[in-house]
C-alpha cells in the first residue's frame, strides 16, 4: 500500500464516495457532486445508481471549463435541484461551497493534514512573532477562497490573505464573516503574490508561518505572468526572507509536472536545512465494495520546519 506521509483527514464535511473512470464522486455537506478527476484511472467500485445518484454533475465543454447540471439524484428529485452555493461547516468555521466553471467547488479538503498542522503548531509560534499581541503572523499565498486563512485565524493566527483574482478575495472575505471573525482577524490584499513579497522583504516584515499554493500558469492584477517552473525559486528564496527564527513553511501544488523530490530540494535550496516532509496530497475513499479504501492523489507538498519541536 502506498505511504501518504500527509494522512488525509477525516471531515464530517465532505467525504470521497469513490472514485474511478476518470471521474470522482463527492459528498459536501448535504450535496453530492460528479466531476472529473484524471488521477481516476482504475475502476469504479460504486455501482452505476450510485452514480447517477449525484446531484450535480459536471459536463466539461473545452478545455477551460464548462457546466455544472442538476444530475438523477435522490435529493434532486425530491427538492428540486441543489442551490447554486450552500454552507459547509469545517471545524469552528462556516464555509461557502459554490460550484464553478472550472469544476472547482471552493473548498480543497485535501488540504486538511495543513489545517490541522497548523492548528498543532500555534501554541509553539505564539509569542515568536513580531505582531504586538503576540500572535503568530501568517502569510497566505495564492490563498484563493481562504479555507486555510479562516482555519488559522480561528486557530489564533494574524492572517495576512494574497491573491491576485479579486472574485477569490470577495469569496475568502465571505468565508470570514461567516464564520464570526472581525475585519482584523485577516488582511486581505488583492495583489500579484511575488510582487508582495518582495515588497514585504524591503519592509522587514516576519512571519511564523508562510503557506503557498500556485498555479501552473496564472496572471496577476496588473497583468504580471506567473508560470510555475520559472517563477517559483525566486519566490521561495523571497520568502526564506520573511520567516522568523522559528517558523513553519508549506508549499503544495496541483497538476504541476513535477515530484515531492523535486520540491523537497527545491525548499531546502531556498529555505535552508531544517526539518522537512514531501510526499502527496491525497483524498481517502470510504468503503465501497470488496478491497482497502482507496487514495486519490490530490497534488504533491513539502512541509518545512525550522526552530519548533521534532514531531511524528
Amino acid at each position: 500500500m502506498f505511504d501518504v506521509r500527509f494522512e488525509p483527514e477525516a471531515l464530517s464535511c465532505h467525504a470521497l464516495l469513490d472514485s474511478g473512470g476518470g471521474e470522482k464522486l463527492e459528498r459536501f455537506g448535504d450535496w453530492v457532486l460528479r466531476r472529473p478527476d484524471p488521477q481516476a484511472l482504475w475502476r469504479r467500485r460504486a455501482s452505476a445508481a450510485d452514480w447517477d445518484a449525484a446531484d450535480l454533475v459536471f459536463e466539461r465543454e473545452s478545455d477551460r471549463g464548462g457546466r455544472w447540471v442538476p444530475g438523477s439524484g435522490r435529493r434532486s428529485k425530491g427538492a428540486g435541484p441543489p442551490p447554486e452555493s450552500w454552507t459547509v461547516a469545517l471545524h469552528d468555521a462556516r464555509l461557502l461551497i459554490r460550484p464553478t466553471p472550472f469544476k472547482h467547488v471552493g473548498l480543497f479538503p485535501e488540504q486538511a493534514p495543513h489545517w490541522r498542522f497548523l492548528r498543532e503548531r500555534a501554541d509553539e509560534l505564539r509569542g515568536r512573532a513580531t505582531d504586538p499581541d503576540g500572535a503568530p503572523r501568517l502569510l497566505n499565498l495564492f490563498g484563493y477562497t481562504g479555507a486555510a486563512s479562516v482555519l488559522a485565524a480561528l486557530a489564533g493566527y494574524r492572517v495576512t490573505h494574497v491573491d491576485a483574482s479579486k472574485t477569490a478575495v470577495a469569496w475568502a472575505r465571505e468565508n470570514a464573516a461567516l464564520s464570526g471573525l472581525s475585519e482584523r482577524a485577516i488582511r486581505f490584499l488583492v495583489e500579484d503574490a511575488p510582487v508582495f513579497v518582495r515588497r514585504e522583504v524591503r519592509r522587514g516584515s516576519r512571519y511564523a508561518a508562510i503557506l503557498v499554493d500556485p498555479p501552473h500558469y496564472g496572471r496577476g492584477p496588473k497583468g504580471e505572468n506567473w508560470q510555475f517552473e520559472e517563477a517559483i525559486a525566486p519566490l521561495l528564496e523571497a520568502c526564506a526572507d520573511l520567516l522568523e527564527e522559528r517558523a513553519v513553511f508549506v508549499l503544495s501544488t496541483y497538476a504541476i509536472g513535477t515530484s515531492p523530490l523535486a520540491l523537497h530540494h527545491l525548499v531546502l535550496d531556498a529555505l535552508g536545512e531544517a526539518s522537512v516532509q514531501s510526499s502527496e496530497l491525497a483524498l481517502r475513499e470510504a468503503e465501497v465494495g470488496p478491497g482497502r479504501p482507496r487514495s486519490l492523489p490530490a497534488g504533491f507538498s513539502t512541509r518545512w520546519t525550522r526552530g519548533l519541536e521534532e514531531r511524528a
